[in-house]
């Protein structure tokens, strides 16, 4: 199936190839259980509430600390793990006015979202293009992804548009929490680059360590991967690669999407727990 990218209201759609939005199946769930558990344990599955996917041992362990840890059977080999994928819609956008047209339309969804609830949560990621010479500073903040929900991801190519006023408010309002792994980071090149404040950020490695215990030093990788028995992929062609291209590919797009979506469900994963 080939992708399908259409204009509208000033930014580009770009639909993925799965039109399924859950990033989990009770298949997958089924075989990640099977393939960790003992074989000579039979193990359940705890119903969470009614219209909630039942969750793998892995998280459901979180909330009772006496259980003993999950441990990796001879033979583990992270490959054997399901990847992790962004299969909504994602909007891309690299012109300033496409840019402030796509916040707009986000900020309206967030009213919406909170008047549901009380503080609603955004993932958010940044790429920049690397520097291999010594010397050399690597390149400002390229792309900026936010992800609002399993079916909505905003790409935005910062490095072509700048930074519309609307795109500075959103980036400055404490009341929207801003989540990811390493976030404190991320936000700090931000104000190098463009001398904006990025407030309301929460870094998903520290709540990762409270529910866990310890002080690991967590990436996305393998807070994925511990958290949700997902394998999240980060080749390093397209991890390295130039995010200042003039048009990002589709893997480029992707990948941008996959990774805001990731703290996303990892902040919803915990919201679940508490």
């Amino acid at each position: 199936m080939k992708n399908v990218k259409e204009e509208e209201s000033g930014f580009t759609r770009l639909a993925s190839f799965v039109c399924d939005c859950e990033p989990f199946t009770e298949e997958e769930l089924e075989g990640i259980e099977a393939s960790l558990s003992n074989p000579n344990n039979k193990r359940r599955f705890d119903d969470l509430t009614p219209r909630r996917r039942r969750l793998p041992e892995s998280l459901i362990a979180l909330q009772h600390p006496n259980i003993s840890s999950l441990s990796r059977r001879p033979g583990y080999s992270r490959m054997r793990l399901p990847a992790i994928k962004f299969s909504g819609r994602i909007m891309y956008s690299r012109t300033f006015d496409s840019v402030q047209k796509a916040v707009a339309k986000l900020l309206q969804a967030l009213d919406v979202k909170n008047r549901e609830i009380v503080q609603f949560a955004i993932g958010f990621d940044i790429e920049w293009k690397p520097s291999f010479t010594k010397g050399v500073p690597p390149g400002k903040v390229a792309v900026m992804q936010i992800c609002t929900d399993s079916s909505h991801c905003h790409v935005l190519h910062l490095i072509h548009s700048g930074i519309p006023p609307n795109l500075q408010l959103l980036l400055e309002d404490p009341t929207v929490l801003k989540v990811g792994v390493g976030i404190g980071s991320d936000a700090t090149k931000v104000f190098r680059d463009y001398k904006i404040s990025v407030k309301g950020v929460t870094d998903l490695s520290f709540h990762a360590n409270q529910k866990l215990g310890g002080d690991h030093k967590w990436g996305l990788s393998s807070l994925t991967e511990k958290l949700l028995s997902k394998q999240l992929k980060k080749p390093n062609k397209i991890r390295l690669g130039n995010w200042e291209t003039p048009v990002l590919s589709k893997e480029q797009l992707e990948y941008a999407a996959t990774d805001a979506f990731a703290s996303w469900y990892l902040y919803h994963v915990h919201a679940i727990l508490e």
